[in-house]
């Protein structure tokens, strides 16, 4: 899948497109925006597209759309958990409304994700002292 930067047009109809939950929290990612529930990722912007979590059940569904295909941002083949719907779906606020809905419906049922811990910022290493040069005989 090759690296296409997210048309900024298309970050108010992701936005538009998301339960009215306040549960829902909005991240930024791969230069567009991603949507999370209970920690998960359940739907983002990638390209010209909007990409979504499906449990493996339902995937089949959204793969078989014409236009969708796995989500495979970098472009190697490994399997991955995600969908990439068709680009037509940003022009039909319905269907990417309907589809996003279903995402964040499945992810609802999954257990909350476990807090990372928070990164602290390493001590500066012991800054190395140059060593002491002999002093000069005059």
């Amino acid at each position: 899948m090759a690296w296409i930067k997210v048309p900024p047009e298309h970050h108010p109809l992701f936005l538009a497109a998301l339960p009215d939950d306040p549960r829902v929290e909005t991240l930024r990612m791969f230069g567009g925006l991603a949507a999370r529930v209970k920690g998960h990722i359940f739907a983002g912007l990638f390209g010209r597209s909007t990409m979504i979590w499906l449990p493996e059940g339902e995937r089949a569904e959204a793969l078989a759309l014409e236009g969708a295909e796995p989500f495979d941002p970098m472009g190697n083949g490994r399997r991955s958990d995600k969908v990439m719907l068709p680009e037509s779906f940003m022009d039909d606020a319905d269907e990417l409304r309907r589809w996003i809905g279903r995402a964040f419906e499945a992810t609802l049922a999954l257990p909350p994700k476990a807090n990372r811990a928070k990164k602290t910022s390493r001590p500066a290493a012991a800054k190395k002292k140059a060593p002491r040069r002999a002093a000069r005989k005059r």
